[in-house]
């Protein structure tokens, strides 16, 4: 099953697109290290790069992780790289006022040449939210409001919104961002109201690799989700593209530390030759998928490099 076109640009004739995620909390990682990898990454011919939007994670025996902030770093690989789309997996609307995210969008996409991809979520990590001063409760219904904000400035360029939760009066943006319409929205999320309060705007719709067990056998389910609450919004299925996260190990992985330490997270990775990973990713094609994002394991410039040979033979199909 594949859907009409590509929300997020590919490589010509590549029947999905490849992207892969930064290191958030696998280790302590330098700018230098980011830099690279991102740039080994473009090189090696994956088609975006995307970082985690996170803060702080605290984990059961008392110990604590905290990443690098995501839009600092995407102005960064802005500049450092030139073809990839970059992008946030996923940025929490809870974690900046609507107006700011949306500013902060915007610089990121003329920095970028129009090359981000905007993915949002309502955030999940309750550590984060304490630590902000945020409140966790009702954080859907928070969502739909900063989503409207942000979604309306980057299209329109003004708006004047008075909700429960967030007042934009008379706003206007900007500079506006680089493309007209502003950058491309994805939604990370599975849930039914998440999914009606955002599709009917987004380019992409997100699943983390857990929620597909990492295997091309789970896309149906969620897949026909998707469908139906496009359908339910009086939007063509087709389009809105569908993008998972896929866990890869490569030489040397011995299990990548996330921010959620939940067993039921753990699932069999993506490895093997460059053939294996090659097929592995074709299924996830014929299934409708229209872009991945590798969640590598070692996330190192190695693992990036050591990828590009499965990538040349997805290429030739």
């Amino acid at each position: 099953m594949r859907y009409r076109r590509a929300m997020i640009p590919r490589q010509p004739g590549r029947p999905l697109g490849v992207g892969i995620q930064l290191p958030e909390v696998e280790r302590e990682v330098r700018w230098p290290e980011l830099r690279a990898i991102a740039r080994t990454a473009e090189q090696a011919g994956f088609d975006s790069v995307w970082v985690g939007d996170h803060l702080l994670y605290r984990y059961l025996d008392g110990s604590t992780r905290g990443p690098w902030e995501a839009w600092t770093t995407l102005a960064g690989l802005a500049e450092a790289t030139e073809r990839v789309t970059i992008g946030p997996l996923v940025a929490s609307t809870a974690f900046h006022e609507p107006f700011m995210l949306a500013k902060l969008a915007a610089a990121v996409d003329e920095i970028s040449g129009g090359r981000l991809v905007l993915g949002l979520g309502a955030g999940w990590n309750d550590v984060e939210f304490a630590a902000l001063g945020v409140p966790f409760d009702r954080r859907i219904s928070r969502f739909e409001e900063a989503f409207t904000i942000v979604r309306t400035l980057l299209a329109d360029g003004a708006i004047d919104f008075e909700g429960e939760f967030h007042t934009a009066r008379d706003v206007e943006l900007l500079p506006r961002p680089a493309r007209a319409g502003g950058p491309p929205l994805l939604v990370g999320s599975i849930g039914p109201r998440m999914l009606a309060a955002t599709l009917p705007h987004v380019a992409a719709w997100n699943a983390w690799y857990a929620d597909t067990r990492n295997t091309p056998a789970g896309v149906p389910r969620l897949r026909a989700l998707v469908d139906e609450a496009c359908t339910a919004a009086g939007r063509d299925p087709a389009e809105v593209e569908r993008t998972v996260a896929v866990q890869v190990r490569m030489p040397g992985g011995t299990g990548r530390i996330m921010g959620d330490t939940d067993p039921r997270m753990a699932v069999a990775p993506l490895e093997g030759s460059p053939e294996e990973i090659a097929a592995g990713l074709r299924a996830y094609a014929a299934e409708g998928i229209g872009h991945v994002q590798l969640v590598v394991d070692p996330i190192t410039e190695a693992s990036a490099a050591g990828l590009a040979p499965a990538l040349e033979l997805l290429d030739r199909g």
